[in-house]
């Protein structure tokens, strides 16, 4: 006999449909599976059988072939054991329904039946609906991931007899259901707040710069300033995320198994901070068949560089296009993969080997130089702020006076924001003002006569790049914005060109 079960499987960040064809057949007992299935797949037959066998099932006799429609792409990860071994209690006719059609089936099975978690759940419930399916069977860990989907039925199926009775009709499991509204509203408290650092006035206005028009940042300093500290607390005064946003960055962690049991979305901007050894597939994404790196999983979040000049150039030269285009391309052999990008980078790092200041280092030229050429001058110019942080003055560590916290700074920002979100309206594509093309910096950007001859002087003294140019003006803009102007006035374009002067100090 023949049945036939929906499932599905991961390609990049989405979910393609997958039907799980079994055929009870006559000859000598024997399961095999084709249709690309990996080492993971393969495994399934020896985890399905015992299953079955201690779920109370009657191991099928004779020939059993398993088929993963399509079968020109390559299946990957054992969550196709349970369609499986429902398929094969179907062709063996040892349950009879008519719902395989209606839903789809995701589950790994451990050898005593039951349904273990699984990656992927909110692509493949998205997946689902989009397929028409009515709705889905899940482990319980990923019920509240798949139940964000509106309009599908989310079952969660604790084990293998379970998701067999309630197909067959024998047992009802009520489907589970969210407020997505109570999830946002449950994420609260951060464990960091900005009023936690003392002193550093300039660059906590550079960062509230730098939130509100999810500019880059390069913070540069001695060892011990609080650049870390700072880097850590960003995440704080970013503007929530929305649900379009939430879903796009729970889809990343869901393929990547990073949700805790039970977790239904990613609620809080992601802060990722790898660490300086990490290679270009860590970075951008990679393996045989590329998965998300760490750029990705910082979507609509922050990635944290800490001792920049320390990771390797040729990593570093990586990240330009992902910088630009908010998206990054991986090619490899089993094919071709585009992950979401769009993050603010953070980076911190001495400015000499010996973490002093140049003209208070006991380095030579030539050391300073080299130390500080592991960073390209494209790179740089990708970072719209370049920020000093100096060493902290006794009275501010000392002193009982604390700065603004992370709220109040928040709020600013989101009203920063509300002005670029009303202003990009009709253009859906650019979300703030470090997104701006050429096209949109002379409709957004446009300057007066005294405040063009003010960039322009700025531009010559201090050798600026055409890259730069545009940096500047995005920057001025968001000043102009958290300013509540409209026009971008001279004052807001000279802090602009502040804070990218240090770099052309130490790098020339």
């Amino acid at each position: 006999m023949l049945s036939k079960v929906c499932s599905a499987a991961l390609n990049g960040i989405d979910a393609y449909p997958v039907e799980v064809e079994v055929n009870a057949g006559y000859g000598d007992t024997l399961i095999v599976i084709v249709g690309l299935p990996d080492a993971a797949v393969k495994e399934s037959r020896d985890r399905v059988t015992t299953a079955l066998d201690n779920s109370g099932y009657t191991f099928p006799m004779g020939r059993m072939t398993i088929n993963l429609a399509p079968a020109d792409i390559k299946k990957e990860g054992p969550s196709f054991d349970l369609p499986i071994a429902i398929g094969m209690l179907a062709a063996s006719e040892q349950i009879e329904t008519d719902q395989l059609e209606n839903f789809v089936l995701v589950g790994e099975l451990a050898l005593t039946g039951a349904v273990r978690q699984a990656k992927g759940v909110l692509p493949i419930a998205l997946c689902a609906r989009a397929t028409g399916k009515t709705g889905i069977l899940v482990p319980p860990e990923n019920a509240a991931e798949a139940a964000v989907v509106e309009g599908l039925r989310v079952i969660p199926v604790r084990n293998l007899r379970e998701a067999a009775q309630f197909l067959e009709g024998e047992i009802k499991i009520n489907p589970i259901r969210l407020d997505i509204r109570k999830i946002f509203e449950q994420d609260g408290d951060d464990d960091v707040d900005f009023s936690e650092v003392k002193g550093q006035e300039n660059v906590k206005r550079a960062l509230e710069i730098a939130a509100a028009g999810g500019h880059n940042v390069l913070l540069i300093g001695p060892p011990g300033t609080g650049k870390s500290m700072l880097a850590k607390r960003l995440a704080t005064i970013l503007p929530p995320l929305t649900l379009n946003e939430a879903l796009e960055t729970t889809k990343i962690h869901s393929i990547m198994g990073l949700l805790e049991p039970g977790q239904a979305l990613v609620t809080q901007r992601p802060f990722r901070a790898p660490h300086h050894t990490a290679s270009d597939a860590g970075l951008l994404g990679g393996n045989m068949n590329p998965t998300p790196g760490e750029i990705s999983l910082a979507h609509h979040g922050v990635l944290f560089l800490d001792e920049l000049p320390e990771f390797k150039r040729n990593v570093l030269e990586t990240m330009r296009q992902p910088l630009e285009e908010g998206r990054v391309t991986i090619s490899r052999a089993a094919g071709t993969m585009t992950f979401p990008s769009q993050f603010m980078l953070v980076a911190a790092m001495n400015p000499t080997p010996d973490g002093k200041m140049p003209h208070e280092s006991k380095n030579s030229p030539r050391e300073i130089q080299n130390y500080l050429g592991k960073i390209s001058g494209p790179l740089l110019d990708r970072i719209d702020l370049h920020v000093e942080v100096p060493q902290v003055k006794f009275r501010e560590i000392s002193g009982e006076r604390t700065g603004e916290t992370s709220a109040q700074i928040r709020q600013r920002v989101i009203a920063a924001r509300t002005i670029q979100q009303k202003r990009f309206a009709h253009k859906p594509r650019i979300t703030c003002n470090a997104r701006l093309g050429p096209k949109e910096l002379k409709e957004f950007c446009a300057l007066d006569d005294a405040t063009k001859e003010l960039l322009k002087n700025a531009m010559a003294d201090l050798n600026f790049s055409a890259r730069a140019y545009d940096r500047i003006l995005k920057v001025a803009r968001t000043i102009a914005d958290l300013a509540g102007s409209d026009k971008i006035l001279s004052e807001h374009v000279s802090e602009a060109v502040q804070y990218r002067s240090l770099d052309r100090q130490l790098w020339t």
